[in-house]
């Protein structure tokens, strides 16, 4: 995995910061945030250690702009996903099957690299991945609240909980059509629970 490393004469060279955080993200999302070292990333990056530190601060400051930019670039899309002009139920469903599907597209890179990054060993990345997957959390809890309040924190609950098993099982090499029929099995129990 490289970068382009941009020349200059009489300079020593040079990184494109957001080709580094891509590639990051590549190199996290396949190994994992603790398995992935300084010395990774400055060998993928074509970097020495200080140019690193000094662009980034740290690894963890590396990963939270990579989590920034997976919130962009590779994340699900609940805000296309979670339309008030469809049940709820079916819409939620959607974003499990697509969760499936992200989780098991790429077999380099499986599962959730926000989720994944949740249990980190480091502090720091781990509070970054947490914000997060909290904040998706939220907009899964409001889109659901306008319309069934009452069930809104149990079925948020719920649907957190299915997105890491499929997160888990895509890690763990599970097919992306056994994901799948797990994604549609949640759908028929939400849309139980949550009448149009």
């Amino acid at each position: 995995m490289t970068t382009k490393i941009i020349r200059s004469r009489g300079r020593p060279r040079q990184f494109d910061p957001a080709q580094a955080t891509e590639v990051a993200q590549q190199l996290f999302h396949a190994r994992g945030y603790d398995d992935v070292s300084v010395a990774d990333m400055t060998d993928a990056l074509g970097i020495k250690t200080p140019s690193f530190y000094a662009a980034f601060g740290s690894k963890a400051g590396l990963y939270k702009r990579v989590i920034e930019r997976y919130g962009s670039n590779g994340a699900i899309p609940l805000g296309a996903l979670l339309r008030d002009d469809r049940p709820v139920a079916a819409c939620l469903t959607d974003v499990l099957e697509a969760a499936a599907r992200l989780y098991s597209d790429d077999p380099a890179a499986t599962g959730c690299i926000v989720l994944e990054g949740c249990r980190s060993n480091d502090e720091e990345a781990r509070a970054a991945a947490r914000a997060a997957h909290l904040a998706a959390e939220q907009a899964i809890h409001d889109y659901i609240a306008r319309r069934h309040p009452e069930q809104a924190q149990e079925v948020t609950a719920y649907v957190s909980t299915v997105m890491n098993g499929l997160s888990a099982k895509a890690r763990m090499g599970q097919s992306q059509e056994s994901l799948l029929s797990s994604a549609r099995l949640a759908g028929l129990a939400l849309a139980q629970v949550l009448p149009a």
